[in-house]
């Protein structure tokens, strides 16, 4: 790979100690940055040499909770709470196959690049029996649009006769769900340093998998030290649930099956009171707070200080595209800032705390955090530049605020593992129109069905 140096742009690096240049320059060789300053830039014979003039340069946004094939089910229920939400679209999405969710992740996925998103995960936990792989659809969709890929092997095995929210025919059996979770392992996670594609397991909530399933799923997890991930504490309506059928809080049941630790992130975490913050600070469990989605579903507002504070890992999550149409990382920053004033006053969250959660703080969560998340030698060369000197932005002083609080701004450049993904704000790896062509087709394929 050439070489690539980006000079003359403010750089926020998130480094350990918060470096930040006005007028500065980073060297990417291969999949490497391998140096970044303040100044001039050096020489670097062959390189490939970017004017950042104008421009903020951050790492690349890392999300913590996806899922992808809900963009082609956009706009449907759209003034409804979760269950009444997921009541009206779980019968649609029994209906996939991988051909609708290779289409629906090229276009999630292309999204996510053009709003500065270098690495994400997904959630899926729907598989229609006729459906085919549609798993390795979604592996597929990230390789071609080239960003870092952390999906999970979800699933369900409740349906609505044995008392869960989800229909029968979308769930599966216990037995199948361990079987074709230990071969997506085998098949996709890669552990190494730098790997592009890793796996995680990820049952869906607790109104839509046993007990027993939890407890199976992390024994896989961990006999293979892969992630553990699920939903939890989203709505008020899942905690009467789990006190109704559990006896006590949707924390205090993960904790009583073993499911709680470091190897765990949740996602929402909405509905916490402080014991639970303390215990998931404790187990060093990781949250994926998703304030767009949580506002769309009147979920309510996470208590993201209060969960910093006690040194739990945060990171940042767009959920699902059909409870977040915009599907934009740079968006759940604002937001993630927003409702945190909102709730808890000017100082619940700064400008600087909101860009760390989609950076360093996805990092975390993901347990990259040497590799991604800040801009450092020896780390992978996944960058987003900005740029902030158009209209919408011309005149803030603060280019961090800019980014922020400002317009979302056009994406000069992103660079995932040193590879140009994002050109001057249009995706390169592949054809836009191209994809919104199929993005249109699965989705009128789909309603038809």
């Amino acid at each position: 790979m050439t070489a690539t140096v980006i000079t003359g742009c403010a750089i926020v690096t998130m480094d350990a100690t918060r470096t930040e240049y006005a007028d500065g320059y980073v060297v990417v060789d291969g999949p490497l940055i391998v140096a970044v300053g303040n100044g001039t830039a050096p020489d670097v014979d062959g390189a490939v040499v970017v004017d950042g003039s104008g421009c903020l340069l951050t790492p690349g946004f890392v999300n913590t909770h996806q899922h992808l094939y809900q963009w082609v089910t956009r706009g449907l229920a759209v003034d409804e709470g979760l269950f009444g939400w997921l009541t009206a679209l779980y019968p649609v999405w029994a209906r996939m196959d991988e051909e609708i969710v290779y289409a629906a992740s090229l276009g999630a996925l292309g999204w996510l690049a053009r709003t500065g998103c270098t690495t994400t995960m997904d959630h899926h936990y729907v598989f229609p029996s006729a459906g085919g792989d549609v798993l390795d659809a979604s592996v597929e969709a990230a390789r071609e649009v080239g960003l870092r890929f952390h999906p999970t092997r979800g699933s369900m095995d409740l349906g609505r006769s044995s008392g869960g929210l989800p229909p029968d025919e979308v769930v599966e059996d216990l037995d199948t769900i361990l079987v074709r979770t230990h071969e997506a392992i085998a098949a996709h996670h890669d552990p190494s340093f730098g790997a592009m594609l890793r796996i995680g397991v990820a049952p869906c909530s607790p109104f839509s998998v046993s007990a027993q399933l939890l407890i199976e799923a992390a024994g896989l997890a961990r006999e293979h030290r892969v992630s553990l991930h699920t939903h939890l504490a989203e709505t008020l309506d899942e905690e009467a649930y789990c006190r109704e059928r559990f006896g006590c809080s949707p924390v205090d049941y993960l904790d009583r099956l073993g499911w709680l630790g470091p190897d765990v992130w949740l996602a929402h975490a909405v509905h916490l009171d402080d014991s639970a913050v303390k215990k998931l600070a404790a187990t060093r469990t990781g949250v994926a707070h998703c304030p767009s989605s949580n506002a769309r579903l009147g979920a309510g507002i996470a208590r993201t200080r209060d969960l910093r504070d006690a040194g739990v890992r945060v990171g940042l999550g767009v959920d699902g595209s059909a409870s977040n149409e915009a599907g934009s990382m740079l968006e759940e920053v604002r937001h993630a800032l927003l409702f945190a004033r909102a709730a808890g006053g000017a100082e619940a969250l700064g400008v600087r705390d909101a860009l760390e959660l989609a950076t360093l703080g996805g990092a975390a969560v993901l347990d990259r955090s040497d590799e991604i998340g800040s801009i450092e030698p020896d780390k992978l060369a996944d960058l987003a530049l900005w740029r902030v000197d158009d209209l919408p932005h011309a005149g803030i002083d603060d280019p961090v605020a800019a980014l922020v609080l400002g317009s979302p701004p056009p994406l000069d450049l992103l660079l995932v593992n040193g590879r140009t993904v994002v050109d001057q704000d249009h995706l390169v790896t592949v054809d836009e129109e191209t994809v919104r062509g199929e993005v249109v087709a699965a989705h009128n394929r789909l309603i038809r069905r």
